[in-house]
């Protein structure tokens, strides 16, 4: 079983220069710093890559040996790799500020801090031959491209599904008011996700519910609307029974009874059937939140030789299968769907249930779903009120 367990996507106590950096770039400027473009061509291969990632994405055999897609990569390149993984977001983003690591795999809650600070530069595409088989929702989007200049490639991605137990529900439920609206009905046996984007949840939740609020994008939330969404998730509050951040602990908690309903993730859902749980997993009417990562080139690399090697090995076919596959995951491909056997539990290829995901963006004051007439609560704020709302 692949491991996710390290994979918090919490990020928390953001600097105010990034933040200010952030609200004066939005999805149009990459802010101070910033390379000015990508590469026009290749030359020969350096001899060293340092790579920054999440746990289960540069797999080189030190966990298991039989998982490994880093020793290959060495032999093909003659770069030599070292690497170094992270738990968090804001992890990633510091990490990457020191300017010691080439490359990093980067959510969607990093990469746009990761630009305005000029930390990553841009990508020339055409000097990747696997990114034209990329599944085309998800190129150019607000987390890999700003001012039309591509910042990196796509690896994987997924949804923040709704995880039940079928003995509670006999029914599927079909819409995440059962952790809004009516989560009184399990009171003490809902579980949420541990983090300020978690404030998106409830932003897509309204979204459905309360179209008075005119919320258009998750991330892109004004005074009133964000209010809105700190209210519901306060509300939601006492019939929680842990906000979780490793899944290995939110699986243990519905294999115990404890939880009964709440966001997950597919893995999830995957591990607890293995173990003969009765759990469901759906994608409710309203839509979900989930993540989209992005492999990324630092601006001040040494090695953009093997930097470009690295992003277009890891979106090769055979690599992005065994990479998403380990981690737990959709791949970036068709082509790297057609080599696993579970591509359809992950919807993998499915356009559709794709495009029915709000991936994760950096909340800035620019609002990002184009609005010009008002500001929008930036991550700095949301991190304040999901404080406020654990207590």
């Amino acid at each position: 079983m692949r491991t996710r367990s390290l994979k918090v996507f919490a990020a928390v106590g953001l600097a105010t220069a990034v933040i200010a950096a952030l609200s004066g770039c939005g999805t149009s400027g990459a802010g101070g710093g910033a390379a000015s473009g990508p590469l026009d061509k290749l030359g020969k291969n350096e001899s060293t890559l340092s790579v920054l990632a999440w746990p289960g994405l540069a797999e080189d055999g030190s966990t298991d040996p039989s998982i490994d897609w880093v020793k290959p990569f060495e032999k093909e390149t003659g770069c030599q790799v070292t690497v170094k993984t992270f738990g968090t977001s804001d992890e990633a983003f510091n990490l990457m500020k020191t300017g010691n690591y080439d490359v990093v795999s980067a959510s969607g809650d990093a990469s746009l801090r990761l630009v305005a600070s000029g930390v990553v530069q841009p990508v020339n595409m055409k000097l990747l031959k696997n990114y034209a088989g990329v599944f085309d929702y998800l190129k150019d989007k607000a987390w890999n491209t700003v001012d039309g200049k591509n910042y990196g490639v796509p690896h994987g991605y997924g949804a923040n599904v709704l995880l039940y137990d079928k003995t509670a529900f006999p029914t599927a439920p079909t819409s995440w008011d059962v952790v809004f609206d009516k989560a009184s009905e399990h009171q003490g046996k809902v579980t949420a996700y541990d983090s300020p984007i978690y404030i998106a949840d409830a932003a897509v939740y309204l979204m459905a519910h309360k179209p008075e609020l005119g919320i258009k994008n998750p991330y892109a939330l004004d005074q009133k609307q964000f209010d809105a969404a700190v209210q519901l998730l306060k509300e939601q509050k006492p019939n929680v029974s842990e906000y979780w951040a490793d899944y290995l602990k939110e699986v243990q908690s519905f294999k115990s009874g404890n939880t009964v309903v709440g966001t997950s993730w597919q893995v999830m859902q995957n591990t607890l059937e293995g173990e003969g749980g009765n759990t469901g997993v759906v994608l409710p009417s309203e839509g979900a939140t989930g993540w989209s990562d992005t492999w990324m080139i630092s601006s001040k690399t040494k090695s953009p030789n093997c930097s470009y090697a690295w992003l277009d090995y890891i979106i090769s076919p055979k690599v992005n299968a065994q990479a998403t596959a380990y981690f737990g995951e959709a791949p970036a491909s068709q082509a790297a769907c057609d080599l696993r056997d579970d591509c359809a539990v992950y919807h993998g290829g499915d356009a559709d249930y794709a495009n029915k995901i709000w991936y994760w963006t950096t909340p800035i004051e620019r609002c990002l779903d184009g609005r010009t007439d008002v500001k929008c609560v930036d991550y700095a704020a949301w991190t304040k009120a999901w404080q406020e709302i654990k207590g």
